[in-house]
């Protein structure tokens, strides 16, 4: 197989990038703030899945890719605070109840398919309005620029002030700290007059917000349609990427730029007569490198501090 590299490793791969990082980025982001609290939310593969149909159905009936947005936002809230009320209040596992959320909406946005829509497999119309692309002509007129910022959507534009933003709020307000609190050490966070349960379930409710923005961002962004189980794995990979960036909102998006990576120079490699079994069987294989190394690293700095804590004491 005789591979031009000037093909791959160009530009344009920097924007491919970025594009098939944006729904991960969002699902990481989504695990991260639960994470916060010491929750793991399990469930955001089903919470993006919901999203992505509630966002095509609500378009598809008002015309309005901002109503389609806003839904599914909503429906996302909605479903964490079902996992919330599931965990918290009736104390029962967070992995069996997040599982139990994937299945549920990988069934149900099947049946709503064929239901409303008497289709199987997929849902397209040109009644469903997509989420804008934004061009700058500016930026057309300088090559790099041009390449990696034009034609994104305006899901994709928001991503980094999204990013920001969290961490700001995560590691310089003191919510943020009270949050942390609550997930690192909950009796001291008693102690010093925090509601541990509402603090808990107010990170679901805004976990639930940018997962349901996750799935917006894939069926009307990404594409402008629905396709059963579209997610693909994409929340996993999320929950991976979140665990590689130690649930720091900046760090935990770059670890999912190495998911987007991989997509894109699968498809790339593709065109050479690459096996499409190995190309889907990429961004797995990094996924299982991320939570291995991520693994590794944690027990190094566990057996670090353990060391240190022993040294102290003698």
């Amino acid at each position: 197989m005789n591979v031009d590299l000037s093909t791959i490793f160009n530009m344009s791969l920097i924007n491919s990038t970025f594009r098939a990082s944006t729904p991960i980025i969002y699902a990481a982001l989504c695990a991260a703030i639960t994470q916060q609290a010491n929750i793991l939310n399990v469930g955001i593969e089903g919470i993006m899945l919901i999203g992505s149909f509630t966002a095509v159905t609500f378009s598809y009936i008002t015309g309005s890719w901002v109503i389609g947005v806003l839904a599914a936002m909503i429906a996302g809230c909605l479903i964490s605070g079902l996992i919330g009320i599931g965990h918290i209040k009736f104390n029962a596992d967070i992995t069996a109840i997040g599982m139990g959320v994937n299945l549920f909406a990988l069934a149900i946005t099947r049946l709503l398919l064929q239901v409303l829509y008497g289709v199987n497999g997929s849902f397209a119309s040109p009644y469903i309005k997509a989420i804008p692309r934004i061009s700058i002509g500016f930026f057309s007129k300088i090559p790099v620029l041009g390449s990696i910022l034009n034609n994104l959507t305006i899901t994709e534009w928001i991503l980094l002030p999204t990013i920001i933003l969290l961490y700001f709020v995560i590691y310089k307000t003191p919510y943020g700290l009270h949050l942390r609190a609550v997930g690192a050490f909950p009796e001291a966070a008693k102690t010093a007059g925090i509601n541990t349960t509402r603090k808990k379930y107010e990170s679901l409710l805004i976990g639930g917000l940018v997962g349901g923005l996750a799935g917006a961002h894939l069926s009307l962004g990404y594409s402008a349609q629905f396709v059963n189980n579209m997610t693909n794995n994409r929340g996993f990979m999320g929950i991976a990427a979140m665990f590689f960036g130690g649930a720091n909102p900046i760090h935990t998006s770059l670890g999912c730029l190495l998911f987007g990576f991989a997509d894109s120079i699968g498809a790339r490699l593709q065109s050479y007569g690459l096996p499409a079994q190995f190309v889907l069987m990429l961004p797995y294989i990094v996924t299982i490198l991320v939570l291995t190394i991520s693994v590794y690293a944690k027990i190094k700095n566990d057996k670090r501090k353990e060391s240190s804590l022993v040294k102290r004491e003698v």
